[in-house]
């Protein structure tokens, strides 16, 4: 059965037992409301480690006034059957007051590949991001630690911290999974509509439409516009970027440097209904 500790103490008598037993270990931290997407991770963190921790953390800092951190799915019982079944030995489930205690006072601020994209529509996003991180990742000291590639943004930030702080942790990206129809996994996908649902392809459709022009000699700008015509056409209300990025720094590019073999990685957010769904692809992969 999976341990499910809730006190930082219980966290710490875990792993020192399954360290103190010569075992590498995982982390796969999670907000919950596990999908095949999240789960996937798991299966990909026991190829790297001996066991893995789970942590589930609907995390507050990195919500804004007015987004659905209310309304956030949450199942714990649901969540704790599902990444059971998939092999994890511990389920780390604190409570928001024990990660942020009274007169907490401390963040981690990243810049570089934190700069633009979300954090031009969401300015709080990634300090919230890199400060729980940072505390799971010190209180598990994992060797290793995975994180999907559908927050590709998100998993770059992490890899910046992890590097600038010293973490010893190797931070692992695992690729998007999807629906036959493309629409990436999320956790958010159930507020979708019936309707909404069915229109909701069409952003993975862009990225492609954006990235295939990119390759094909058009300047970013105008592949970006394209796209972006793309998902308004289809129905969505509103598009926050759709952007084609060096893939390591997520710098702007431009044609001359896609021409001379620039790794390139196509972003988008955009808002569906009441939903904001974000997604992207290696255009040359996909």
């Amino acid at each position: 059965m999976i341990d499910t500790v809730r006190s930082l103490t219980a966290l710490r008598r875990a792993v020192g037992a399954r360290r103190a037993a010569g075992k590498r270990l995982a982390l796969v931290p999670t907000m919950g409301a596990q999908h095949e997407g999240q789960l996937t991770l798991i299966d990909m963190a026991r190829k790297h480690a001996d066991e893995v921790v789970v942590s589930l953390f609907v995390n507050p800092a990195q919500f804004a006034p007015g987004e659905d951190l209310d309304r956030y799915p949450r199942d714990e019982a649901a969540d704790q059957r599902k990444v059971h079944g998939r092999g994890a030995s511990i389920l780390w489930a604190p409570a928001a007051s024990d990660m942020y205690p009274q007169g907490f006072a401390t963040s981690v601020r990243v810049a570089g590949p934190a700069l633009g994209l979300e954090t031009d529509h969401r300015p709080h996003f990634f300090t919230g991001v890199a400060t729980i991180v940072t505390k799971l990742l010190v209180q598990v000291l994992p060797d290793v630690a995975v994180f999907g590639e559908k927050d590709y943004q998100q998993l770059q930030v992490i890899r910046r911290l992890t590097a600038d702080l010293n973490l010893p942790t190797e931070i692992i990206g695992g690729p998007t999974i999807r629906e036959a129809d493309g629409l990436a996994l999320s956790s958010r996908n159930a507020y979708l509509s019936t309707a909404e649902r069915r229109i909701a392809p069409a952003l993975r459709q862009a990225l492609q439409m954006a990235g295939d022009r990119a390759l094909a000699g058009d300047e970013p700008s105008s592949a970006e516009a394209a796209a972006t015509r793309h998902v308004l056409d289809a129905g969505f209300q509103q598009v926050d970027y759709i952007a084609v990025r060096h893939a390591h720094s997520l710098a702007p590019l431009q044609a001359s440097d896609i021409a001379d073999g620039q790794p390139v990685r196509v972003l988008a957010a955009a808002h569906l209904g009441t939903t904001r769904l974000i997604d992207n692809l290696d255009p040359r992969a996909a």
